[in-house]
């Protein structure tokens, strides 16, 4: 039999990769801040529990997917969170992008109030990848646990690598995502400048496919872009900025320049602030486009 899980934070990542799991037949305990988010996990057989604390409740791993690092902790240490009920043998296992020093801070404190073990495993690939089961997870913690939940998060990714001990896997997702937004950025700013030139800016993710230039970013952001085609939402311009400012605070602790991501970080606040938040980062191109000049 599966291994039993339980799951907080049914959002645009949580969901499909909760499906995959209880599709792979472990029986699955879910809880989300708005309760209604569940009702396709519960149809398929999932079973719902009205706080985090009673995920643990016979389940081997407690799975996370929240939106940032307060989010984390509220569901871990707040009121009705998993400390209450946790206990040595599990394990949690978090997908959310969190600040690494943040994350071994609570994996300190979860493991020694209550002996359950911290495996942080972000995820890259989307709402694309999370459907399809072709993540690529990069993992912090202790190797003996990692190996344990391997057979799992194999059922949702493609590849997990462990990257060293707790906070690894979020250091090595800051870098992703440095990455993934500096390259949305200059997709959008290439996506306008083809406009500008008169040039048809549909065709560039196909012309230069296969090319040192091309990349996923651009397979799929580039035509959304040229079509000015911002739905439905994949992923949101917030998790971009809060990804890049944590990249920018890690520079800071460690004495490191991140010139590019630091102006990425600004331009992407930018664009945040123009209502953009919650918007698909294809949305990047308005920065840059005839519109605006």
């Amino acid at each position: 039999m599966q291994p039993s899980l339980g799951f907080a934070g049914i959002g645009l990542m949580g969901l499909p990769i909760a499906r995959r799991l209880l599709a792979a037949g472990h029986p699955l305990r879910v809880w989300n801040r708005s309760p209604e988010k569940c009702t396709a996990l519960v149809d398929a057989g999932a079973a719902t529990v009205t706080s985090a604390a009673l995920l643990c409740d016979e389940t081997e791993l407690v799975m996370l997917c929240l939106a940032d690092t307060a989010a984390v902790r509220q569901v871990i240490f707040g009121p009705g969170g998993i400390v209450e009920r946790a206990r040595p043998g599990q394990l949690l296992v978090d997908f959310s992008s969190l600040d690494p020093e943040a994350t071994r801070q609570m994996a300190a404190e979860l493991e020694s109030r209550t002996g359950m073990r911290w495996v942080d495993a972000p995820v890259s690939g989307g709402t694309p990848g999370a459907e399809a089961g072709t993540l690529t997870i990069m993992a912090g913690g202790r190797r003996e646990d990692i190996e344990r939940v391997r057979p799992v998060l194999m059922q949702v990714g493609q590849r997990l690598t462990r990257m060293g001990e707790v906070g690894a896997g979020q250091v090595t997702k800051v870098c992703n995502q440095m990455l993934v937004a500096c390259n949305a950025l200059v997709i959008a700013e290439a996506v306008a400048l083809a406009e500008r030139s008169g040039v048809d800016a549909g065709a560039l993710a196909q012309a230069l496919a296969g090319g040192f230039a091309d990349s996923r970013p651009l397979q799929i952001l580039a035509p959304q872009m040229a079509e000015r085609r911002f739905e439905p939402i994949k992923w949101h311009v917030r998790t971009l900025l809060k990804d890049l400012d944590t990249a920018v605070g890690l520079a800071h602790q460690q004495g490191s320049a991140i010139p590019m991501s630091g102006l990425a970080a600004q331009l992407m606040r930018l664009h945040g602030s123009q209502g953009h938040l919650e918007h698909d980062p294809a949305t990047l191109v308005e920065l840059f486009s005839e519109e605006r000049s």
